[in-house]
């Protein structure tokens, strides 16, 4: 009687934990759980009425940031078991308290020119007051998440090293000025300009710079993860030290980049900012549940157009913003459907790439 080798067994229990860690349950339980002690707790001081409320919240915080939560894999795969986790953890109390409550006040701040207090004594006791004016520092909001979501995108299509393509010829023409490094920051600095020299006249000056703070905030975080990431020694690919820390706060970066516009459309469907919170930050919870979930089952090795279509996604949520710039309000269903527009049929065609390739494959065996 024969037994396997050692080799095989430890083979065979680390596939099994993999397996066992990137079970949904595993992964989602935690935010299932905090939704419905949340939604407990929304219901007894807001009333039955609020949950209705708070459930669709939570929907238009997964519906807008859908696709982060592929581009946010991409970088999470990357970084060592220590640090996905303080993303759940840490990291979703930035989301909750630090992006969707001291950002928003931090700008009606700098647009209203109030203190900080009195801000935070406006969002708690005159709702509708706290929204109007974050309303108005809209034209900010958009400048500065527009150009960095654009800066996302066209910094991943005019990657030369990029030798996958969903949409060909496109892609490929994209890929062609990546050999020049400083071709996306002339875009970039262009497409400010052009709103400056556009918008109305009394905020072209708040335009011209939240637009260049976005610039120079997605350069300066990319150049720090190459920094830290180069200086990196270790036997692993993961990501530790501060080339994981450069990582994490460009993360969190990106989280605020998509959740602002969503804060601000949450005051179409309430003025109650504890109920924003709530509904945006048990969103937010989902939405990282997610992306550990994408990570753990390797799914952008296995649809290999889906992060293509995460950045499509984030070009044109880009684009979005930037156009509300000049009175356009799109519906908030046709933004919140962009990403997952995008996202299903890269997975679609993803699906159906891999079962030509395996039928080529077949044939080829057979011949």
């Amino acid at each position: 009687m024969s037994f396997p080798s050692n080799t095989l067994v430890s083979v065979t229990i680390e596939s099994m934990t993999k397996l066992h860690s990137a079970h949904p349950l595993r992964i989602f339980w935690i935010s299932g759980l905090l939704s419905l002690v949340v939604a407990a707790l929304v219901g007894y001081h807001l009333g039955p009425g609020a949950l209705w409320l708070f459930a669709i919240l939570v929907v238009l915080e997964v519906t807008f940031s859908f696709d982060n939560a592929v581009i946010n894999s991409k970088v999470l795969g990357k970084m060592s078991p220590l640090w996905q986790q303080l993303f759940l953890t840490v990291g979703i109390l930035i989301a909750v308290f630090a992006v969707r409550f001291v950002l928003p006040v931090v700008i009606v701040m700098i647009s209203s020119g109030k203190s900080f207090a009195a801000v935070v004594d406006m969002a708690l006791n005159d709702a509708a007051a706290y929204g109007h004016t974050l309303h108005d520092a809209a034209p900010m909001i958009n400048a500065f998440g527009g150009t960095f979501l654009l800066m996302i995108g066209v910094s991943y299509f005019l990657d030369r090293q990029k030798d996958v393509h969903w949409l060909g010829n496109i892609e490929r023409w994209l890929s062609k000025f990546g050999q020049y490094e400083s071709f996306k920051i002339l875009v970039m600095l262009a497409i400010a300009m052009l709103m400056y020299m556009t918008v109305d006249r009394t905020y072209e000056t708040i335009v011209l710079v939240a637009s260049i703070t976005g610039i120079i905030l997605h350069i300066s975080l990319d150049l720090a993860s190459r920094y830290f990431a180069a200086k990196q020694v270790s036997q692993s690919k993961r990501l530790v030290g501060m080339a994981a820390f450069a990582s994490f706060v460009y993360l969190n970066v990106l989280d605020a980049s998509f959740s602002l516009d969503g804060v601000i459309g949450a005051f179409a469907i309430t003025n109650d900012i504890i109920l924003i919170m709530a509904g945006l930050g048990v969103g937010a919870l989902w939405v990282r549940s997610l992306t550990v979930y994408l990570v753990r089952n390797q799914t952008l090795g296995r649809y290999q157009y889906l992060e293509h279509g995460a950045h499509w996604a984030i070009l044109a949520l880009g684009l979005v913003m930037l156009v509300k710039l000049y009175h356009i309000e799109p519906p908030e269903w046709f933004t919140g459907s962009i990403g997952l527009i995008f996202v299903a049929t890269a997975t679609v065609t993803s699906i159906i790439e891999r079962r030509r390739a395996r039928a080529v494959s077949t044939d080829y065996k057979g011949w």
